[in-house]
């Protein structure tokens, strides 16, 4: 039985997110996958990320007003999809009134929640409600990408993916380029990740890419999945993410990495990109049969070179990526990692990035690298 999963998000043109943040954490302390999308969301970008990552429900904190046509414009996107099923709730301190309430419930919002509601008993009562196992068969009237979702989904639970190859969103076949993304926590990789997804839709007016991004689950407990939130470019159309818990698996990746991963290579997309839970010095989390190329980010603080020592990637990337390049020590540590992996005789290399800077040179270098 896999964990209940919820997506949590602030409307947009609201940027108090301080209350969601409190609700997030107790939600994962209560078992969830909360796959949290950030605040000034639009209904789009809500709607599409519960659709691909089969959520259960939305919760929406809303401070600013609006939330009337909000929640229902939310709600009415999901009817579109053949998405029903996927409840929403939501609260707003003082923000929304008992009148808004009425109209809210009959145009499509399943719970609202006022201040003073005690937070085990909301809790609790979440739980009832949104923690059953998530949806099994494509309702008729679903999104393409709606089966799609499902699909996935399925083949995690290993009730596939042989049949769900013909599934929708891309001719099966083909080869993907599969490309496996590590390194600490804190060093850029999400950005980075988003910056090459927007060089691939430049770069391919066609193509279609995936992103199976991961995060770590807390021990017994649910997981904050929170790539989505730091990522603009990969909400595109043309790109398709699913994010995963570690669910007590160590070294980096799920225990249903593999499934979906194989489940995605005979989907049509053209690029995959797999990111890790950010690792430490032992961890190696690509098999050679599980990605085609492996990118190791790192940052220009590691300490002294008897640090490069001990990190295992540094033998087995293909490239090797120091990011936040504009840090001071960015220009040397690139010339330490060059000489530690000289001693290695694997022809692998070694680039400098700066994710965050508009047009970078480095990126752009790393993209014509992992895609020609």
């Amino acid at each position: 039985m896999f964990p209940p999963r919820l997506l949590t998000a602030v409307p947009i043109c609201d940027g108090h997110d301080s209350a969601i943040n409190t609700i997030n954490l107790e939600l994962i302390r209560h078992g969830f996958e909360v796959i949290y999308l950030g605040y000034h969301r639009g209904a789009a970008a809500i709607v599409r990320a519960a659709i691909q990552e089969d959520v259960n429900a939305i919760g929406l904190s809303s401070y600013n007003g609006g939330h009337v046509e909000f929640f229902a414009e939310v709600a009415g996107r999901l009817r579109a999809q053949g998405a029903g099923h996927v409840r929403i709730f939501g609260g707003g301190g003082g923000t929304i009134t008992h009148e808004d309430e009425k109209t809210m419930l009959a145009e499509g919002t399943d719970r609202l929640y006022f201040a003073g509601t005690p937070l085990e008993k909301m809790l609790g009562e979440i739980r009832t409600r949104y923690g059953r196992p998530r949806q099994v068969d494509a309702p008729a009237d679903a999104s393409d990408e709606m089966k799609f979702s499902l699909a996935l989904s399925a083949a995690e639970e290993g009730r596939g993916p042989e049949e769900w190859r013909g599934a929708p969103l891309g001719a099966a076949g083909g080869k993907p380029r599969v490309v496996g993304i590590t390194g600490p926590g804190g060093v850029g990789k999400t950005t980075l990740i988003d910056e090459l997804v927007l060089r691939f839709l430049r770069s391919r007016p066609e193509g279609r890419v995936a992103v199976l991004s991961h995060d770590p689950s807390i021990l017994g407990k649910g997981a904050l999945l929170g790539d989505r939130a730091t990522m603009i470019h990969s909400q595109h159309d043309r790109v398709f993410m699913r994010s995963l818990g570690s669910r007590g698996q160590a070294g980096g990746l799920a225990p249903t990495t593999e499934r979906c991963l194989r489940f995605l290579r005979s989907a049509g997309f053209d690029l995959i990109l797999v990111e890790t839970v950010g690792i430490g010095q032992e961890a190696a989390p690509f098999g050679r049969e599980l990605v085609d190329r492996t990118m190791f980010v790192m940052g220009p603080d590691y300490g002294s070179r008897l640090q490069l020592q001990k990190i295992v990637m540094l033998d087995v990337a293909n490239v090797v990526v120091v990011n936040k390049g504009d840090y001071s020590g960015a220009r040397t540590a690139s010339a330490e990692v060059e000489q530690r992996l000289a001693f290695n005789k694997q022809n692998q290399r070694v680039l400098t990035t700066c994710a965050k800077r508009h047009k970078d040179p480095g990126v752009n270098e790393l993209f014509g690298l992992i895609t020609d």
